[in-house]
């Protein structure tokens, strides 16, 4: 009988979670759930008279670097298990769950005011933001509340990215939380052909957190210079600070002498929090997003196909990779991570899934036979993948291959673009011609499906030579 061992996530939730079992005994891998659970610090138990303050979180443990932004408890379930108390949400939604913990002190700048005119305008634009964080936000707010920081700083993608997971500004910093890659590198943000760890909403939510800690004490514990710093560069504040002690002058933020656009990111900010904290005073509607983690991670130990978590989680596709924007490619890297995001309400489904799937099942490939004028690059380009990953998966030793040769096309590595995340909209069928030029690849693109998904409805393989007038069926019930 395999052990099992259960793992607890000590996160700063106010609202209930769950505990997952893993096997670490079995052969083949076996999904590890990281469950969020309540913290007693973070919220009102039953008979406690009055919310949490900023000082309950001053004394809060930071988590040591790890592969996730957490640290898991080990715990004994016989023991354990039956003394968990019966918590409940404290705060029905996300945003009396972050006013309990604004605690930035009002800064004296006329930009502040001229930001909450200018977002209080625009009422659609934040209702749009914070619809995009609706997976994330409460995720993040807990996040930030387990460093002991204000939930402020949960705020702080409305500035930086309009919490869009892949955004890239002019100056090449991507992701929710506006990374340049050599600082992504720097806190641990993996980049390279298959994975963008500045996209992954969980992986750079602790790498900013990490660099927000490092500025917070950098600067003495001053919030308005870290965020500063965070927009500007730790070393442009530093200076400005020297200049300033040098010359006599005050050393809080807004007697710096700094870019305009840093003099105007903290006031963004401070304007946001003011209109998080009375909506109604500025006419905004906030949409009601409740206290309580909507998402799962789950740890599938080993690649796996995004269409194969797909079916086995019975989560759409396209949804799938609206919650996993650090992968480029249709499967999680070769080396990692493997850490998939879900629904929480689809997280068990996909574990028992999971459980079940033979390691030769994680992965899509298709056949193709090799014709007279064929090259790797054409084959690659076909169906969307590198001439390397056909090298590797075929173990050629060149890019030379031959007429009627047999190889295996990995379909798990291919491009996710723009084009093939949107598919049509389930149950929409329709039936096209083959065109002069047509290949199932050009096909795919145009209609926003896979390749392997035309090869499935058509009753067809890779290899098939297209006829023209062929009718080929597109996304059928």
């Amino acid at each position: 009988m395999s052990s099992v061992a259960l793992i607890l996530v000590v996160n700063a939730c106010t609202f209930s979670g769950s505990v997952v079992a893993t096997n670490s005994s079995a052969n083949k891998p076996v999904a590890r759930s990281i469950a969020f659970l309540p913290h007693a610090r973070f919220g009102l138990l039953p008979n406690s008279p009055t919310p949490p303050t900023f000082a309950h979180f001053s004394a809060l443990p930071v988590r040591a670097p790890g592969p996730f932004p957490f640290e898991p408890v080990r715990f004994d379930p016989v023991d354990a298990a039956p003394n968990l108390p019966n918590r409940v949400p404290v705060y029905d939604n996300v945003w009396d769950r972050i006013r309990s913990g604004l605690a930035l002190p009002e800064l004296d700048s006329k930009y502040v005011s001229a930001y909450e005119q200018a977002y209080s305008k625009q009422p659609d634009y934040l209702r749009r933001v914070f619809e995009r964080a609706r997976p994330f936000l409460p995720y993040i707010v807990e996040q930030v509340a387990a460093r002991g920081f204000p939930l402020e700083v949960a705020l702080l993608p409305v500035i930086e990215s309009a919490f869009r997971p892949k955004v890239r500004s002019r100056a090449g910093a991507e992701g929710m939380w506006q990374f340049i890659a050599a600082t992504g590198k720097r806190h641990g943000l993996r980049q390279n052909w298959w994975y963008d760890g500045r996209h992954d909403v969980i992986e750079s939510t602790g790498a900013a957190l990490d660099y927000l800690q490092f500025l917070q004490a950098e600067f003495n514990g001053d919030w308005f210079l870290a965020l500063a710093a965070y927009n500007g560069g730790e070393n442009r504040v530093a200076r400005a600070l020297s200049r300033n002690r040098k010359q006599g002058k005050p050393l809080e933020f807004t007697a710096l002498k700094l870019h305009s656009e840093t003099h105007r990111y903290v006031p963004k900010l401070i304007a946001v929090r003011n209109i998080i904290a009375d909506p109604e005073a500025f006419g905004v509607v906030l949409p009601d997003i409740p206290n309580r983690q909507s998402i799962a991670v789950i740890d599938a130990e080993s690649q796996i196909d995004f269409a194969i978590v797909s079916t086995l989680a019975h989560v759409p596709l396209e949804a799938l990779l609206d919650l996993n924007p650090g992968y480029k490619r249709r499967a999680t890297p070769p080396n990692g991570p493997h850490r998939i995001v879900v629904p929480a309400t689809h997280q068990q489904q996909l574990i028992a899934g999971l459980a079940n799937l033979s390691a030769n099942e994680r992965l899509r490939w298709a056949g193709y036979r090799v014709r007279s004028g064929d090259v790797l690059g054409k084959i690659a380009h076909k169906y969307g993948v590198s001439v390397r990953e056909i090298r590797d998966a075929n173990h050629l030793t060149s890019d030379l291959i031959r007429p009627g040769q047999s190889l295996i096309v990995p379909l798990s590595a291919q491009t996710l673009s723009a084009a093939a995340i949107d598919p049509p909209a389930i149950g929409d069928r329709h039936t096209y011609r083959v065109a002069r030029g047509d290949t199932l690849w050009s096909i795919a693109r145009r209609y926003r499906v896979y390749v392997s998904q035309l090869i499935a409805w058509n009753s067809i393989d890779a290899s098939t030579v297209l006829q023209l007038g062929q009718k080929l069926v597109i996304n059928p019930n």
